[in-house]
C-alpha cells in the first residue's frame, strides 16, 4: 500500500473523530491554520476561516455526547502529486448528512486539509417499521 494513501486515511479518521466529538483540538491538527470552509448548499456562498468555523464546532453538542452512532465513510482519495490529494467523504451530524470534498496537502512533513467544500442536506430520522415517532 502507498504510504501517502495510509497517511491521508489516518488524517481522515482524525477528521471524523474530531467531528463526532466536536473536538477542535483534534480538528486544529487536521486543518491547516489557513484552511477554508465553504458551501453553497442553501444557494448562497458561506465561506469561513478556521477562526470562524471552530467556535461553531465548540458550541454544538457533539454527536458522541448525544449517543448518536458515528456515520462516516471515505468514498475516494485521489492524488494529484506527491503532496496534494483530494478526498471525498460522507458523514452525518444529525439531522444533516454531508458530502465533503477535502483538499489535502503535505506541508512540513504532515498531511492537512487546506480546503473543505461540502454539500449538506437535512435527513429526517428513520423510524423503525411499526414504531411510533417520538411525541406522536
Amino acid at each position: 500500500m502507498d504510504a501517502r494513501f495510509d497517511a491521508v486515511v489516518a488524517l481522515l479518521e482524525d477528521y471524523f473523530d474530531g467531528l463526532h466529538h466536536s473536538d477542535t483540538a483534534i480538528l486544529s491538527q487536521v486543518f491547516h491554520p489557513q484552511a477554508m470552509y465553504a458551501t453553497v448548499s442553501d444557494g448562497t456562498l458561506l465561506q469561513w476561516s478556521m477562526a470562524e468555523y471552530f467556535p461553531v464546532v465548540d458550541r454544538r453538542p457533539s454527536p458522541a455526547s448525544k449517543g448518536e452512532p458515528r456515520e462516516d465513510r471515505i468514498v475516494s482519495i485521489a492524488f494529484a502529486g506527491p503532496v496534494t490529494a483530494i478526498a471525498r467523504v460522507e458523514c452525518a451530524i444529525a439531522p444533516r448528512h454531508f458530502i465533503d470534498l477535502l483538499t489535502c496537502v503535505k506541508l512540513g512533513g504532515r498531511w492537512q486539509v487546506l480546503a473543505k467544500v461540502f454539500h449538506a442536506e437535512r435527513r429526517e430520522a428513520v423510524t423503525p417499521q411499526g414504531a411510533q415517532p417520538a411525541g406522536g
